[in-house]
């Protein structure tokens, strides 16, 4: 096990969490094997990083279910996609709870402003044209930048 390790997934995971909100910007959706990737590679990060099986991985299990539950009942009413509950449920694997929460946080708010920045802009484009396609928030943008703030911190730390 190599001390560098940890770093190296979480610069792959915070590489696969641009591509993923930029592929969410240009198409609205997010490839499931990017969440797919984020997901398993999870186990080796909690290797890489020490975590026992219990309380540890069972805890992150848990607030995976967890999160998956909640979002996928969120995606089930149709305010969420499928891809941005997949990629929610897969970073949950990769953070404690608390860091996790001030993910949501920052990911509730972000993308807040999102869609109100694109009400704006499609209420403009409606008043122009009669044809204006329906309105699809790519969520997976402000998952990915609450993603990123939330990484920035174990990244960080690994200097001090």
């Amino acid at each position: 096990m190599t001390t560098h390790l940890p770093l190296v997934l979480l610069g792959i995971l915070a590489l696969l969490v641009v591509s993923a909100g930029i592929e969410d910007i240009r198409t609205r959706q997010i490839a499931n094997w990017k969440n797919a990737a984020i997901a398993l590679m999870a186990p080796v990060f909690w290797w890489s990083i020490g975590l026992s099986l219990s309380p540890d991985v069972a805890g992150q299990l848990a607030l995976a279910a967890a999160m998956l539950l909640l979002f996928g009942f969120a995606f089930a009413r149709g305010w969420m996609g499928g891809g941005d509950v997949k990629m929610i449920v897969a970073l949950s694997l990769w953070m404690p709870v608390g860091q996790f929460m001030s993910l949501l946080i920052v990911m509730s708010v972000g993308g807040g402003v999102l869609t109100a920045a694109m009400l704006v802009v499609h209420a403009w484009r409606s008043r122009r044209r009669d044809d204006t396609p329906p309105m699809e928030v790519p969520y997976g943008v402000a998952i990915a930048v609450a993603a990123l703030i939330s990484l920035r911190e174990p990244i960080l730390n690994q200097f001090s």
